[in-house]
């Protein structure tokens, strides 16, 4: 049997017609792509159907008011008391005009269908008749069921459009970067999708109990701190539950105190939680005056989608604030640490020579003894120049074997070798942006150093055990305390890398060669460690400066940070008195001068040599301070003069002038 051939579609049939019509309704509905288009295509047809010179929609919203219409009626006003029955009693209405009366008669049909509800489907024309109340019910189920089929499809569609509009959105809030800038994008993109004036973000400060509006148009600075208990935006955080507001000024948890300071006038609004990832209120998303009519439950869904996306972009722009304010401070920190203390000349040199090459890209060797400070050096060039915000990382090559060199600087894969359990990056790409310090850069083996040569004349890498190369944007700087040209000549360095490295070469003084530092490094030394220590600032006694500057520092500047640090945890008194440094200097061959005893000659002579270096080397540590050196050897400074004149010492005679 086909569909035709049914008895709805049978013409003896009195309802057959009415059932046909509806069928066709039903197949219009899903061709309609708005309702207007609808009800302008089908409404002709369903006045038609029941021979009405007129056809309409009215709803109450609470007012009657009439929404579509087709045709010609002679009524002024439509019969609302009339109407209010037939809508609150669910039943259809035959309305006959008064007696003698002109108008034609009406009849009212409620819908049927929920998403109907407070509609009615009216008729008006000449010749309608009671009997014609049941197709008039037949023709408004068809047409209430035709209607809610396209609501229902635009709302479908409408939420569809809005979910993908929030997509875009959300790709755009990833891309911002900084807090307040992100709120203001999210603001005016909630104005646009919802069709609003404005909109603000309550950001929840619970240790303060208040909430931050930003943007907050109208008030100076752009933000506005508030109770976390006031008006509609503290119930929604409180509670977790969304408001909507059709009429602000009528609404008692309204607070109008910011409408008074912006001077703006708050019509309706629509307030919504703001959750987080694990669900946790963190505030609240408003949007203010609807462009056109009132907001919806469609709009409650918009921005409650909306809101899920921006506490996510919001979260991850503050995690990332957060991140970069901890690296610029730990920076700071670090450069504050990362001092050249000294006032000599070639300390002062030192400083202004690094000032010009932290700026640049260029390789330094940094040359000198074991502790005078390379690294330092090689750090002051680092958090002084453009890499600064990038790691610094630093390689001893002495302590590293030839078989383990090439995967702690180049890293390796999974499986290169028997304990390589997984991949694992290398010194070269922790460092990357940043500079890598290779320190004892004279102990690498050749075959290390070809490697070295390599990577750094083609800028990439390849890990152990990979085939991948990998490009390297790092800075190196290098350090040694052998003799690199030394090294060069008898082929335990390669000429090649020696001049790759040293582009630039710093050369570093020992501590005995600048005496007038020795009291300035002690003095700062032992100003950090007395914080440590828990005590006040130890001061230097004058005899324990000049017991100081007599040392030759074999150690350099790291043996006397070691002294001070001891001296700071165990010194006894407030001062730092010779004795606190008894038990730990004591004189030496090197305080005595730089050269070497005789190995011939007599004894007189020996003794006589030992002399002058002995005084030469006194008078260098306080600076060529005469009556100091005096001092310092336990003389009055005319019979200083005089040893100096005995032992045919030429600087008696300069001093005497």
């Amino acid at each position: 049997m086909k569909l035709q051939q049914t008895p709805w579609f049978d013409r003896k049939d009195a309802g057959s017609t009415e059932w046909q019509f509806t069928l066709r309704l039903l197949e219009s509905a899903l061709r309609a792509n708005h309702e207007d288009e609808l009800l302008q295509n089908q409404l002709p047809d369903v006045a038609s159907e029941l021979q009405a010179q007129w056809v309409g929609l009215v709803r109450k919203t609470p007012q009657w008011e009439l929404s579509a219409q087709f045709g010609h009626i002679n009524l002024t006003e439509l019969p609302f008391n009339d109407l209010d029955n037939a809508l609150d009693g669910g039943v259809a209405l035959f309305i006959a005009p008064p007696d003698g009366d002109e108008y034609w008669p009406l009849i009212g049909v409620p819908f049927t269908q929920p998403d109907l509800a407070g509609e009615l489907l009216l008729f008006s024309g000449r010749d309608l008749r009671p009997e014609q109340v049941g197709s008039a019910l037949m023709l408004g189920w068809g047409l209430g069921s035709a209607i809610a089929a396209v609501r229902r499809y635009q709302t479908s569609q409408r939420r569809s459009e809005r979910l993908e509009a929030i997509l875009k959105i959300a790709s755009q809030l990833s891309h911002e970067r900084e807090t307040v800038p992100l709120l203001e994008l999210i603001a005016n993109e909630a104005t646009r999708l919802l069709e609003a004036d404005r909109a603000s973000i309550f950001i929840w400060d619970k240790d303060h109990r208040q909430v931050i509006a930003c943007p907050a148009l109208g008030v100076e600075g752009g933000t506005l701190r508030l109770s976390d208990s006031a008006g509609i935006v503290g119930e929604v955080i409180q509670t977790g539950k969304s408001i909507q507001v059709d009429e602000a000024y009528r609404d008692a948890r309204f607070d109008k105190k910011v409408d008074v300071e912006s001077g703006y006038k708050t019509e309706n609004l629509l307030c919504v939680p703001l959750l987080n990832g694990d669900g946790e209120r963190i505030g609240a998303f408003e949007v203010i005056n609807k462009l056109a009519g009132a907001f919806t439950a469609e709009d409650e869904e918009s921005l409650t989608q909306l809101g899920i996306q921006a506490a996510t972009a919001l979260q991850s722009t503050q995690d990332r604030e957060q991140l970069v304010r901890t690296q610029k401070q730990l920076t700071e920190q670090v450069t504050e640490g990362v001092r050249i203390v000294g006032e000599s000349p070639a300390i002062t040199a030192l400083k202004d020579t690094i000032e010009r090459l932290a700026a640049t890209e260029l390789p330094v060797l940094i040359l000198g003894e074991s502790g005078t400070g390379k690294e330092v050096v090689s750090q002051s060039l680092h958090y002084h120049g453009p890499r600064r915000d990038h790691p610094f990382v630093a390689v001893n090559c002495a302590a590293l074997a030839e078989t383990l060199l090439e995967s702690e600087l180049f890293g390796h894969e999974k499986g290169a070798f028997t304990d390589a359990h997984e991949a694992r990056q290398g010194k070269f790409e922790l460092a990357e942006g940043g500079t890598l310090f290779l320190d004892e850069i004279g102990d690498m083996t050749l075959g290390g150093q070809a490697k070295l040569l390599r990577v750094l004349e083609q800028k990439v890498i390849t890990r152990v055990g990979g085939s991948q190369t990998i490009p390297i944007n790092v800075r190196v700087v290098a350090a040694t305390n052998a003799n690199l040209s030394e090294a060069v000549r008898t082929k335990k360095f390669r000429e090649d890398l020696y001049y790759r490295l040293g582009v630039v070469t710093l050369d570093l003084p020992p501590l005995r060669d600048r005496p007038e530092d020795v009291i300035l490094l002690a003095e700062y030394f032992l100003s950090q460690f007395s914080v440590q220590a828990g005590r006040k600032r130890l001061k230097i006694a004058a005899d324990a400066r000049r017991r100081l500057q007599a040392h030759s520092w074999p150690g350099n500047i790291r043996e006397l940070r070691n002294l001070m640090e001891r001296v700071a945890f165990l010194a006894p008194g407030e001062k730092v008195e010779v004795s606190d440094l008894a038990f730990i200097l004591s004189p030496d061959r090197s305080s005595m001068g730089q050269e070497e005893d005789p190995s011939d000659g007599t004894l007189a002579d020996a003794t006589k040599h030992f002399q002058q270096r002995f005084i030469r080397g006194a008078v260098k540590r306080v600076q060529g301070n005469m009556s100091e050196a005096a001092r310092m050897l336990g003389l009055h400074r005319s019979n200083l003069y005089r040893k100096m004149r005995q032992l045919e010492m030429g600087e008696a005679e300069d001093a005497a002038d």
